[in-house]
């Protein structure tokens, strides 16, 4: 079921990009490539699908996005500062127009009362910087949390593509 809803809205999203001649990048904590994964999985990705940054530990959020040190250090790394600031990383280490940013907590240890299991920040950003943020709270055991992760994040593309340009 999740798989072929994952197909599905991979496919929407990346017509929604190519129609707009736009370029997605994807900078990925929680689902380990999981986003890249699917829209890569949908023939013709390449002509808008342009790279995904895989970056679970703080050291690659740094070296690969540059996310802020003192970000990661007094908001940590499953935040909105975090993801949002992913999101513009991966446009400015890209030749993407549109990026979208997951950070969380996928279980079925790591979690605390403030930051539960399950708990997921997205961040979408657009062209011309547009940024969008939202923290989510799943459940279900880890694959389940992986796979509601990469839903939401492909309904966020999908959504920002809505938007008038």
């Amino acid at each position: 079921m999740a798989h072929d809803t994952i197909n599905t809205l991979a496919t929407l999203a990346g017509a929604r990009l190519k129609a707009r001649g736009l370029k997605l990048a994807s900078a990925e904590s929680c689902t380990g490539g999981w986003i890249s994964m699917a829209v890569t999985a949908v023939a013709g990705s390449s002509d808008w699908f342009e790279r995904g940054f895989v970056t679970y530990a703080n050291e690659a959020k740094e070296e690969m996005l540059g996310v802020s040190h003192a970000t990661l250090q007094t908001q940590g790394a499953v935040s909105e500062a975090t993801a949002r600031e992913m999101a513009q990383g991966a446009i400015v280490h890209s030749h993407a127009q549109v990026a979208v940013a997951v950070t969380g907590i996928a279980g079925p240890g790591g979690g605390s009362d403030a930051k539960p299991v399950g708990m997921v920040c997205i961040a979408w950003a657009g062209p011309g910087m547009r940024l969008q943020c939202e923290t989510r709270q799943f459940d279900g055991d880890r694959e389940q949390v992986r796979s509601k992760t990469v839903i939401a994040a492909l309904q966020g593309i999908i959504e920002l593509l809505e938007e008038p340009q």
